[in-house]
């Protein structure tokens, strides 16, 4: 990831640091020696934390619900106390568990926007202010090619689709300052989120490949490393950037693209 100005590894914070995507950003970072502030409201990343500390990292953790901005407060300043203040900050939570706007309800959509849009937002309150101070930062945000166009789970989709509008506010307003932001936008990615879904149809995900330009879906390692080149000093020209890692989902409809070009033979 390269070095801080000050010669010292950086800290990186992680949402969702337990789940698929959130554990291949861990040991991408990992492996580039950072050291590691994990976040995830399920215990599991407590022993993520424990793992990493016994291979040598310097990682803590807390369980925490993002969406309550008093305890991101507090988890942050625990971090800073163990860790030093965060260089860069991978806003990776997120979930979804309405699919339609008929099956969402009220409550479902404020949970979503709250845990998916608030969360991001208050994590990088939490830790911008020192990254302001210091003068150097970076931030980058998981989003999804679903705030792009309508895939489907609208309430996450709206909360992906505003976390593309935030991520554009941090670079514009906190550029001067020497912070970066930007957004990696996957598409459907191997990775547990999809196990109760293939519970019910076990050939989901191979029905979703057809759609992809690449013939295949993206692993979480391939999310995790366009989050590092983001978050590292290599990407220090590159601010308010929306790169999709959708294995070319975004490039066009190749149904569709297959489908003309039959016709037109």
């Amino acid at each position: 990831m390269g070095q801080a100005v000050n010669g010292d590894r950086k800290c990186v914070a992680i949402t969702g640091a337990a789940g698929g995507i959130g554990r291949a950003l861990c040991a991408r970072f990992r492996e580039a020696g950072a050291r590691l502030a994990l976040i995830d409201r399920r215990p599991e990343v407590l022993e993520l934390a424990q793992k990493l500390r016994s291979s040598g990292a310097d990682a803590d953790a807390a369980v925490v619900d993002i969406a309550e901005s008093e305890a991101v407060a507090e988890a942050f300043e625990g971090f800073v106390r163990s860790l030093g203040a965060a260089d860069a900050l991978v806003n990776n939570a997120g979930f979804s568990y309405e699919p339609t706007l008929a099956k969402s309800t009220p409550a479902g959509w404020a949970a979503h926007l709250a845990g998916n849009l608030n969360g991001a937002y208050h994590c990088s309150r939490a830790v911008l202010p020192r990254m302001v101070e210091r003068g150097r930062g970076a931030i980058v945000t998981v989003g999804s090619v679903n705030g792009v166009a309508a895939l489907g789970d609208p309430a996450y989709s709206a909360a992906k689709a505003a976390l593309m509008s935030l991520t554009r506010s941090i670079a514009v307003e906190y550029g001067r300052h020497g912070v970066r932001a930007n957004a990696v936008l996957p598409g459907t990615v191997r990775s547990p989120i999809w196990d109760e879904r293939r519970k019910r149809n076990p050939e989901v995900l191979e029905l979703l490949e057809r759609w992809y330009p690449l013939g295949r879906i993206a692993e979480p390692t391939e999310v995790a490393e366009v989050a590092f080149f983001l978050a590292s000093d290599a990407a220090s020209a590159v601010s308010g950037a929306m790169v999709p890692v959708d294995c070319g989902l975004t490039a066009g409809n190749q149904v569709m693209a297959r489908e003309l070009i039959v016709e037109d033979e």
